[in-house]
């Protein structure tokens, strides 16, 4: 992007993100976020057993932040089990140079050094009720701690989480405060991920939502990738140019690729990617895996809150509007 067009990005990031630090967010009517073990099977809906979650604090603040987990024991009534709890989730933060540029740290493996960067805090849960469907705190954290990224308008922290043993499915919840004893956001901060593994909404009449931004008028089109769908309902394009096109879904175990060439009313403005049940209902418990990538295979960031807005369709009533 040119100068012009980041400050521009930056200052509608500011503008509209004052809601943007729980994770899921609000707009993405996602239920949980869910991590297995290392020792589950990848059909129960998780491709690595890893999950990498960045937030952003703004440069002009200055005060300690904190990162909280709801729910991060694997053992309760939110969580999913595998024969019996034998789980361990891992939930651990990073700083410092690195810890959010490198290019290992926005790939889909594990190779390479992931985890680069300043390890500031981490904890190991299993099954422990004293956590249960409660919060636990990181910090107090310098926001100085973070690497900065002047394209990101200030410091971000990298939050790994791992299933390191067991097969039981931990989910969880994350949130970026400004206090230890309440879910205070810090204004200006929001949250990005390059790939989300999810528990969907059992309910069909739930739609959920990521919301990819399109940042760069040099993408001519994005690839979306899922993982474990279950063929269960389907996952819809919408946005200020696209009434609705449909994407592929993966059946049980397995990956499903489509493109979407993007249009040029869309650049600066994001994709509303809707991830519909089947009115059936007859899958339950679904997890699944999605990303997106450009045309160069390069992935790209989704926000937990759609920057701009969630996108209107501008043109006219058509046949495709779903």
């Amino acid at each position: 992007m040119t100068k012009l067009l980041k400050l521009s990005f930056l200052l509608l990031l500011v503008g509209v993100l004052s809601k943007a630090q729980p994770v899921p967010g609000g707009d993405e009517n996602i239920p949980n976020l869910i991590t297995f073990g290392a020792e589950a099977e990848t059909s129960w809906g998780d491709a690595n057993f890893c999950q990498i979650i960045f937030f952003t604090v703004p440069k002009s603040h200055t005060a300690p932040i904190y990162i909280k987990v709801y729910d991060p024991d694997c053992g309760g009534e939110n969580d999913e089990m595998q024969g019996e709890w034998n789980t361990e989730t891992s939930f651990s933060i990073y700083g410092g140079q690195g810890s959010c540029s490198s290019d290992d740290a926005k790939k889909l493996n594990l190779d390479g050094n992931y985890d680069e960067g300043t390890l500031l805090a981490s904890q190991t849960f299993s099954n422990e009720p004293e956590y249960d469907q409660k919060w636990y705190t990181f910090g107090p954290i310098n926001p100085s701690e973070g690497e900065f990224l002047p394209e990101e308008g200030g410091h971000v922290f990298k939050i790994i989480v791992e299933g390191v043993a067991g097969d039981d499915g931990n989910m969880y919840q994350l949130f970026m405060s400004t206090k230890s004893e309440a879910e205070d956001e810090v204004e200006g901060g929001y949250a990005y991920y390059y790939k989300y593994t999810v528990r969907l909404h059992d309910n069909p009449r739930e739609m959920s939502h990521i919301y990819p931004y399109i940042n760069d008028s040099s993408i001519v089109s994005i690839k979306q990738t899922n993982f474990d769908w279950d063929n269960d309902g389907w996952i819809i394009v919408r946005s200020v140019a696209t009434a609705g096109q449909m994407m592929k879904i993966s059946k049980d175990n397995e990956w499903a690729t489509s493109l979407y060439n993007i249009k040029p009313e869309e650049y600066n403005t994001s994709l509303d990617i809707q991830m519909r049940k089947h009115p059936s209902g007859s899958i339950r418990n679904n997890n699944v895996v999605i990303y997106f990538e450009n045309q160069y295979g390069e992935l790209m960031k989704s926000y937990s809150v759609p920057i701009g807005g969630v996108p209107k369709y501008k043109g006219k009533p058509a046949s495709e509007e779903l």
